[in-house]
């Protein structure tokens, strides 16, 4: 692992399903952060399309794409161009009726370096996710790239704790978070705010539980509900990276597309870990429950 590394993130919205027009966009943004010494560049969730999943559309399936296919295509030359590791998002068609939501790591080659598929998967109004995707089948596994071992995890996964700890027990240097998260529009203000809280909070714990760096990319926008009667939603960007400690050091507004660059300081990781050894002090021979759905 380096001392230090700068990363970059990608905040943006999304207006039609148009694929090449996106991805001109999300490349636009990845060659400045690059040119900017940016040598490692998350992508947020599912940045190809409009978020589909705010219905339950059997035609939608006609987004989703084979890895490797057209998405890992472009991207891998993009990455393999700038020689960056680069972390992308699309909807895999892994089969006939069979879809994952997959995050695809590039490794400053065209090659795909690795993938994680989404394990937690969620269903509420006007995230309808459980009806599109199959939940990942190939556990938390991080990634091991020229820049360090990524522990690659996706925007419901960002809720439980299990996830990270595992990611981080796998020896993952840094968490990252493509995610594509908001509100509806009838939600009160302090609701939206609470949520957006609550949403840093458990992501900046995970830093702090594990002592890893997290970076979040997160879309923002608003994006109309296909169905008339909804109110649709308010993607609330506030991408940012977190430190070891949990501390912010950089954050988006909530309103625009913008790039995040920081460069993180792994030595100082390395340092925190030592002086909270929070691996060393667990309870392993007590947990064993935590593989069980609820304590009856």
């Amino acid at each position: 692992m380096k001392s230090t590394l700068k990363i970059g993130v990608v905040q943006q919205s999304v207006g039609s399903n148009n694929k090449l027009e996106n991805w001109t966009k999300s490349a636009k943004r990845v060659k400045q952060l690059a040119a900017g010494g940016c040598e490692c560049i998350l992508l947020q969730e599912l940045h190809s399309t409009l978020y589909f999943c705010q219905q339950e559309d059997v035609d939608a399936f006609d987004l989703a794409e084979p890895i490797p296919g057209d998405a890992t295509v472009y991207f891998g030359q993009l990455a393999a161009s700038l020689n960056i590791v680069l972390i992308t998002s699309l909807f895999e068609k892994r089969g006939s009726g069979l879809y994952h939501n997959t995050a695809v790591v590039f490794d400053r080659s065209k090659e795909i370096a690795g993938k994680y598929r989404k394990m937690h998967i969620p269903d509420d109004p006007g995230f309808h996710e459980k009806f599109y995707f199959t939940p990942g089948d190939i556990g938390f596994e991080p990634i091991q790239t020229s820049v360090g071992k990524l522990g690659v995890l996706v925007c419901w996964d960002q809720w439980y704790p299990e996830a990270a700890r595992l990611m981080a027990m796998a020896g993952a240097d840094i968490l990252f978070y493509p995610t594509a998260i908001g509100w509806d529009k009838t939600d009160t203000l302090d609701e939206q705010l609470r949520q957006q809280d609550a949403w840093q909070t458990i992501q900046r714990a995970h830093a702090i539980a594990n002592s890893v760096p997290v970076v979040v990319a997160n879309r923002v926008g608003f994006e109309p509900s296909p169905i008339a009667s909804a109110p649709g939603i308010q993607f609330w960007g506030l991408s940012f990276i977190a430190g070891p400690q949990g501390e912010i050091l950089a954050q988006a507004n909530s309103a625009d597309d913008q790039v995040l660059a920081v460069e993180l300081d792994m030595q100082r990781t390395e340092n925190v870990k030592r002086i909270w050894p929070y691996f060393r002090d667990r309870r392993i021979d007590a947990y064993a429950d935590l593989t069980k759905r609820w304590r009856d």
